[in-house]
């Protein structure tokens, strides 16, 4: 790999308001409950539509921010060869940089990432401010247009800033980090024509491999949406994932499931069929299961709060939720404060329980 590009970023989509992006909505908090919020969600259309208003330049940032993103800098000019790559597959790399110029092609090949939108943006937006316990929707309205504003949010596979962009829009610091170079001029390029955002969003060639030994436990939020079904090691990627979130903070996925009608839908139906992608673009040896994957969060240490299906419509070319998640899935959880460990990885409180008893007898 070339050095990491943090240079400035982005563009400006579709200018309009929408009441609708007002109205923010949290769900139940409950496992496998997010699906009965969105279904009923107005704010599900946040995506290119969406203007908030102008947010400072990137001097006047929070510190803590700008801490982050100048450590993002040094990092890339002090490590030009990335020194762990475990998770990347060379194959899937070369499939997207065959496409990495067909990004902001909203009818093309990657049609059903722009539509994702309408379900992921509003997802990551209310699993971040249930996170902070505002469940008051008087105070949710009185964030305004950015209800993201003071949140550090990672997008891995960031690929053309497709949801990096939205979500900068919502307020949020967003850094970008891919593996495949091509991708980064263009997410820059595409940027750089919108001025309300370019300063709170960074993009960055590299994997999370690399940002772990400097910026673990830095954000607010990690995301890596259509990113697990194309990696080497899917474990590797989750752990690296939830090392960079802060403790509190919120890992939030969407893959497909590894069963007989993910394969139908997303291997037959979505390349061979509907031509919703190119040909080759999922391998279903390298699907997931839900189960699978909530074992491995929880293996890390975090909490899984949510599994939603999501299901697409290649003849409208929209996202629903739904209760069936033998396909696509969303998966968000929570990492845990931090919790004081002994030399064996035990939890000090308990080892000390364990010691008054022991005392007592």
């Amino acid at each position: 790999m070339q050095n990491l590009c943090t240079r400035g970023i982005y563009l400006s989509l579709q200018h309009g308001t929408s009441k609708s992006c007002r109205i923010l909505h949290h769900y139940h908090g409950g496992y496998r409950s997010v699906r009965k919020c969105h279904q009923i969600s107005p704010c599900g259309f946040i995506n290119r539509h969406f203007k908030p208003k102008i947010i400072p330049a990137a001097s006047v940032l929070p510190a803590s921010f700008r801490s982050t993103l100048n450590c993002v800098r040094t990092y890339s000019q002090a490590n030009k060869k990335p020194q762990a790559q475990s998770t990347i597959d060379e194959e899937e790399i070369d499939k997207f940089r065959a496409l990495s110029e067909r990004w902001w092609d909203e009818i093309g090949e990657f049609q059903a990432l722009h539509t994702l939108n309408d379900l992921r943006v509003p997802l990551i937006r209310d699993a971040t401010l249930n996170g902070r316990d505002h469940k008051d929707e008087r105070l949710a309205l009185e964030m305004g247009p950015s209800p993201l504003k003071e949140t550090l949010i990672l997008d891995v596979g960031s690929g053309g800033g497709i949801l990096a962009e939205p979500l900068a829009r919502l307020g949020a610091t967003v850094i970008g980090i891919d593996a495949t170079e091509e991708n980064i001029p263009i997410a820059q390029t595409h940027a750089s024509h919108d001025p309300e955002i370019r300063t709170r969003l960074k993009y960055i060639h590299g994997t999370t491999d690399d940002l772990v030994a400097t910026e673990a436990g830095m954000f607010d939020v990690v995301v890596a949406s259509e990113v697990l079904e194309h990696v080497s090691d899917v474990g590797q990627l989750v752990s690296t994932c939830v090392d960079l979130v802060r403790p509190g903070g919120s890992v939030i996925f969407t893959t497909i499931n590894k069963t007989w009608i993910s394969y139908m839908l997303a291997v037959v139906g979505a390349e061979d069929i509907f031509r919703v992608v190119p040909s080759g673009t999922h391998d279903w040896e390298k699907f997931i299961p839900p189960e699978d994957l909530e074992r491995i969060l929880e293996q890390c240490g975090c909490e899984v709060k949510l599994v939603s299906g999501m299901l697409y419509n290649p003849l409208t070319h929209h996202w629903s939720w739904t209760d069936i998640e033998s396909c696509n899935y969303a998966l968000h959880a929570i990492k845990p404060e931090k919790q004081t460990t002994t030399e064996r990885g035990e939890p000090e409180e308990q080892v000390q329980d364990v010691t008054d008893s022991s005392e007592k007898r």
